[in-house]
């Protein structure tokens, strides 16, 4: 027997590492769908910081996965509204609470929306809003409903590198 475990116990040893970081500090997740393009395209493979969301808070233009409870799956997302705001689409233009944001990413034709977000809320949008179900459909998330922040694309390989 003690020859059978020094034979097994690096292999072990192994499995149970990649366990604990996959479940408690990063993990791959694979992107579904075109709700992320140009940023993230279907099929991608991305790493998902998971320690981050419990040592920061989300911030502004983050790329989160969201545990979606509405439909049993997650989601990748942007986040655009923090905690107690007023976010709205008008013309084609961002505004949180009543001050147009710049953004360096062409999300296209997005519809004129307004929304708002209470104590602990965001509102998360995907960068291509015309395909995209966010909390324009879905309203808005918790900071217990994301599973971490998308730090890395590591497939396809000639588009490794930092998400943004």
């Amino acid at each position: 027997m003690r020859k059978f475990w020094n034979s097994i116990k690096s292999y072990v040893y192994i499995v149970v590492l990649v366990l604990i970081i996959r479940t408690w500090f990063i993990t791959p997740a694979i992107v579904n769908g075109d709700s992320m393009l140009s940023t993230l395209s279907d099929k991608d493979i991305v790493l998902v910081n998971k320690i981050y969301m419990s040592v920061y808070e989300p911030s502004r233009f983050d790329i989160v996965v969201i545990n979606n409870k509405h439909d049993n799956d997650k989601i990748i997302k942007r986040v655009i509204g923090m905690p107690n705001e007023k976010i709205e689409y008008k013309n084609n233009k961002l505004y949180v609470n009543g001050k147009q944001l710049n953004l360096n990413i062409d999300f296209g034709k997005t519809k004129d929306f307004i929304a708002e977000t209470g104590e602990g809320e965001y509102f998360v949008l995907g960068d291509n809003r015309e395909v995209s179900k966010d909390s324009r459909m879905l309203g808005n998330f918790t900071k217990d409903d994301f599973v971490g922040r998308v730090t890395l694309r590591f497939y396809p390989f000639n588009k490794i590198g930092v998400v943004r």
